[in-house]
């Protein structure tokens, strides 16, 4: 089979592709190792830096900062996944991530190197504009290799390596930090992403590229105003109500500018020759529902991620490990439900199998307020369990299903910006939930209170505890309303079958559009 049209392929400055011998999935073993290794280093990053922050701060100072070595990197990843998305389906998707590895190595180095706060904080938004890379990706190539019947099986051992490195990354965190140092968190990126190098340079081979007719043209300044424009706005959602109250000049400022960026932005990438965020991924209804669905997921996985630990610990007493394992039960049940998701798909489609996991997730969320208090364990633990199941039917569908409606020019395109909208999401969300969850806990324990302020120790008395438990309960309901918003983008803007395309024969390559699913 031949490559769909340039028009339908991928932008007129894009190279062309031809189909390689033996194609991508002749080494799949070698590459897939590889492939997880890379994801590994981004999954491990953020739950291995939070445990040792006390050893951190301690050593280098910058508590009233700190925040920032979490939300610096969050910047850098958010802002940059479209810009490599299309530049791997320019260059290819190897030399991308060969580059992004590099630069999240150095970045490491740099971090164990820093002599204070501000130069780790600097270092870990190298390690960021890195990341940025490993996660689109790596994402993309695992649809390169597999063909549509195979793909859950990639997304799900992707999966397993998230669930690995929320219960893995805090315990190494804290024995690093306590029983070595806390640059070794660091350090140990070093020889994993050494080897995912080697792996990649040795058998990941892409199909063979054509000089194109033009030279290629790279839309930098689309670029730096996506990168600008992001920077701003979640600066202002990282420091709104932190730093500053929400209705100041500092917040206000921010924001405002944020939005005369995204109109210059906007403006920029309708006159560049090869936009970075083409217009084709907002005009495509496909496309457009699996964005909004999962920047409302991404929303929606604040109120677990952050303030189920909380919880459980400020409400059922438990320690911060058993705290840990209450949240990470979805981790179990998310890899198990994305990898045996394929079997519902193919036989009532990507759209209708999303809509049912959304939809037993909104129920799950709405269910958590009626949970009893103070309640034992294993009730919230039982329900993170069931809403792991419900988000990997709903999660797992629209990533391989829109990877499938674009070809292979369009794919790293396609694929970061449905993961640039799920990150954009988790920062509207932190700072949303975050705000909700405070103003709570402020009017029923008085001004000034908020979370920061409430250490779990303090959480003996039966007031705070209902008090956070409240909080908690209204955020999860937040929660159930950004389950609604996705649901009713696949419902009204979702097509009910997506248009897939024909694959090219042992490379997951799309070409012509096949029929629906």
């Amino acid at each position: 089979m031949t490559e769909s049209s340039p028009t339908s392929a991928g932008t007129a400055g894009s190279a062309a592709v031809s189909a390689p011998d033996g194609g991508p999935g002749a080494r799949r073993g070698p590459v897939v190792l590889a492939l997880m290794l890379a994801m590994g280093l981004a999954a491990l990053d953020g739950t291995i830096v939070s445990t040792a922050v006390p050893q951190i701060v301690g050593d280098l100072g910058g508590l009233s900062v700190f925040s920032w070595l979490f939300s610096g990197y969050l910047l850098a990843v958010t802002v940059t996944l479209p810009v490599y998305g299309k530049l791997s389906d320019t260059f290819g998707r190897k030399p991308v991530l060969i580059a992004g590895t590099v630069l999240f190595l150095v970045g490491s180095l740099l971090c164990a190197a820093a002599w204070n706060m501000a130069s780790l904080i600097a270092f870990r938004v190298v390690q960021g504009l890195g990341g940025g890379a490993l996660q689109g990706t790596v994402q993309t190539i695992a649809a390169d290799l597999y063909p549509l019947k195979e793909r859950p099986k990639i997304q799900a051992k992707l999966s397993s390596v998230w669930a690995t490195a929320s219960i893995a990354g805090p315990a190494l965190g804290g024995l690093l930090a306590g029983y070595a140092d806390w640059r070794w968190i660091f350090l140990i990126n070093l020889p994993v992403g050494l080897l995912a190098l080697w792996l990649v340079g040795r058998h990941l081979v892409e199909p063979a590229r054509t000089a194109p007719r033009e030279r290629v043209r790279i839309d930098w300044a689309g670029a730096l105003a996506i990168f600008a424009t992001g920077a701003v706005l979640i600066t202002a959602l990282v420091q709104g109500g932190v730093a500053w109250p929400w209705i100041s000049a500092p917040s206000l400022g921010l924001l405002g500018g944020a939005a005369a960026l995204a109109a210059l932005t906007v403006v920029i990438e309708r006159r560049a020759a090869e936009p970075i965020i083409p217009g084709w991924v907002w005009r495509r209804r496909t496309i457009a529902a699996v964005n909004l669905s999962l920047g409302a997921l991404g929303l929606l996985m604040v109120a677990p991620t952050v303030f189920l630990p909380t919880y459980a610990q400020s409400v059922l007493g438990l320690g911060p490990i058993a705290a840990g394992f209450v949240l990470s039960s979805w981790t179990l049940s998310w890899p198990i439900s994305a990898a045996l998701s394929n079997r519902v798909y193919t036989r009532i489609g990507f759209r209708l199998t999303a809509v049912l996991g959304i939809s037993l997730a909104l129920v799950l969320l709405l269910a958590f307020p009626f949970l009893p208090f103070p309640g034992e364990p294993w009730q919230p633990a039982l329900l993170m369990l069931l809403l792991g199941a419900a988000l990997g039917l709903f999660q797992l569908p629209l990533i391989v299903g829109v990877q499938s409606t674009v070809p292979y020019g369009e794919r790293g395109t396609t694929t970061a910006s449905v993961l640039f909208c799920r990150q954009v999401g988790q920062s509207i969300g932190a700072a949303l939930f975050g705000a909700i969850a405070n103003g709570v806990l402020a009017a029923r324990l008085g001004a000034g209170t908020d979370l920061d302020t409430l250490a779990p120790a303090l959480a003996a008395t039966d007031g705070i505890r209902r008090a956070v438990d409240a909080a908690v309960d209204y955020v999860y309901v937040g929660a159930a309303g950004a389950a609604a918003l996705a649901l009713l983008a696949l419902l009204t803007l979702a097509p009910r079958r997506f248009p897939v395309l024909e694959e090219a024969a042992g490379d997951g390559r799309s070409g012509q559009e096949a029929g629906a699913r």
